[in-house]
């Protein structure tokens, strides 16, 4: 119970993190009082920009808490690093090693897309697209697993593309054609990385702590948006940086405790049960983005972001029910 009752609250958490950054990238009215947002355009240089302003903040502080969380975190950090050891620890650790740290190159990728996704169409939208990320896992399990789809995930599947493609607004003079076109490519590119992130995560888990693993991640993000501004560097000189700064603050602490939230949950109810619950994520975002930012979404795509978390949850509830079975 308390391993649902994380990832669920972790869910809700997260939502708050992509409210800020669609506020970041445009204007809108905050609670119905406050005009705020538009600080800088949906590019991919101040998608690194906002990535590494959030990340200066999440992992140091992760690293000064994480030795309170769990205090062995440094201790197998270390010994990730640590040659003295049997041949088969050590390739043990390596194989550690480099999950952690692919992780933490797909978490870079994915989040970098997802931010370009936020900041160009709704975020409600931007989130449905992305949490078909299910598919893809089914698919690439498929692939590299030779876990063949059954037919009710044919079905399943079918059913949440149907519920995507219900979801994507139509051209207007707030939403050109390109700049949708743009949107939905980067949202279904994250779900697409993410699907792969999810994976390498879940075997690094089973032999990893949460804490530390979730602390390369984030520092691999930082050094990497870091590397890439000083090939892409943004337009500083046109920047209001107090409310970034203040946005990138509010959206690092959030999306520290939702990600550590997320990790402790998946480690204590596994991958499939947290994806269940996590399939509530576009519902929530869609509703904390009407409630805080007055988003709202016509009946069409309403009824989009319904059918997608009723089939990400049916998908995530087949994989729940397989290992069940495995189990007995």
């Amino acid at each position: 119970m308390l391993g649902i009752l994380t990832v669920l609250l972790s869910s809700f958490v997260l939502t708050f993190h992509n409210v800020t950054v669609r506020v970041l990238f445009s204007e809108h009215l905050v609670l119905g009082l406050f005009l705020l947002g538009g600080y800088v355009k949906p590019d991919l240089q101040n998608s690194f920009l906002l990535m590494f302003m959030r990340m200066l903040l999440v992992v140091p502080l992760m690293a000064s808490l994480s030795f309170k969380l769990y205090p062995s975190a440094l201790k197998e950090l270390k010994d990730l690093f640590n040659r003295n050891a049997a041949s088969s620890v050590l390739h043990e650790r390596r194989d550690i090693l480099i999950q952690a740290l692919g992780c933490g190159v797909l978490m870079f990728v994915y989040i970098a897309s997802l931010y370009i996704a936020i900041g160009l169409i709704p975020t409600g939208i931007a989130l449905t697209l992305f949490f078909t990320y299910p598919v893809f896992t089914a698919l690439l399990s498929w692939r590299f697993f030779g876990d063949r789809p059954t037919l009710f995930r044919w079905l399943v599947i079918g059913i949440i593309l149907v519920g995507s493609a219900l979801t994507i607004p139509q051209s207007s003079a707030t939403y050109s054609s390109h700049t949708i076109a743009i949107g939905i490519f980067a949202s279904v590119s994250a779900g697409i990385v993410y699907a792969f992130y999810c994976i390498i995560a879940q075997k690094c888990l089973e032999k990893f702590h949460p804490v530390p693993f979730t602390w390369i991640s984030f520092a691999c993000t930082l050094l990497l948006s870091g590397v890439s501004l000083l090939f892409w560097p943004a337009k500083s000189a046109q920047l209001d940086w107090t409310p970034l700064w203040i946005g990138s603050i509010f959206s690092g602490l959030v999306s520290f405790i939702g990600h550590t939230l997320n990790n402790v949950g998946i480690r204590m109810v596994g991958a499939s049960t947290a994806s269940i619950i996590g399939s509530s994520s576009p519902a929530l975002t869609a509703l904390v983005a009407w409630v805080t930012i007055s988003e709202t979404l016509n009946v069409i795509q309403s009824v989009g972001i319904g059918i997608v978390t009723l089939g990400i949850a049916l998908l995530s509830a087949e994989g729940f029910v397989k290992s069940l079975k495995y189990k007995s």
